[in-house]
């Protein structure tokens, strides 16, 4: 378990004191805003943001490309399928106009054949 320390009243506002003097000391050490390393620190930030501003606008411009490819594949695919389900259709249509009429022969062809026999 753990064991803690009984501080008094005194050594409380004492630990805060210090600790409140620390914090002020690094305030007054930090880099006064006018300063030249300050100033150039800033700029080194602004260009940073810059930099990453362009690469993000180049990502964004490479993934509309890239979508935009994607709808126009996609695209092409569609009209792929359609036509070939189109030339499918028709094929098919054909067989069936060649298979009625193959029918149809062979009927005409069985019909011919029965006349024939009763003559």
């Amino acid at each position: 378990m753990k064991q803690t320390i009984d501080m008094g009243f005194a050594e409380r506002r004492k630990a805060a004191s210090d600790a409140k003097t620390r914090l002020l000391e690094k305030v007054a050490h930090a880099l006064k805003p006018d300063t030249p390393e300050a100033l150039a620190r800033r700029a080194e930030k602004v260009a940073a943001a810059e930099a990453r501003d362009k690469r993000r606008a180049e990502r964004d411009r490479l993934k509309q490309e890239a979508a935009e490819r994607e709808r126009n594949e996609a695209m092409t695919r569609a009209e792929a399928i359609s036509a070939a389900a189109a030339l499918a259709k028709e094929t098919e249509a054909k067989r069936l106009v060649v298979d009625e009429a193959q029918s149809k022969a062979e009927r005409d062809r069985r019909y011919a054949a029965r006349k024939a026999r009763k003559r």
